[in-house]
């Protein structure tokens, strides 16, 4: 599971554009977002740096959570 705090995600809007750029990377990830804590979790094949680019390239600030 990847896990990432997205601060600049704000609203529903925010969340399905984060799961549409994962979906690019990985169409069969599994993404459970939560707007309220900033929070997008991952099951995936890719790596942490291709989904922290694709949240990226969407507009939004990902950070990695340990």
């Amino acid at each position: 599971m990847i896990q990432f705090t997205v601060q600049d995600m704000t609203c529903g809007h925010c969340a399905g554009r984060i799961s549409k750029a994962i979906s690019g990377v990985d169409a069969g990830a599994k993404v459970d977002i939560k707007i309220d804590s900033h929070t997008v979790a991952i099951q995936s094949q890719a790596s942490a740096a291709e989904l922290a680019e694709a949240i990226k390239d969407a507009g939004y600030t990902p950070q990695l959570r340990a």
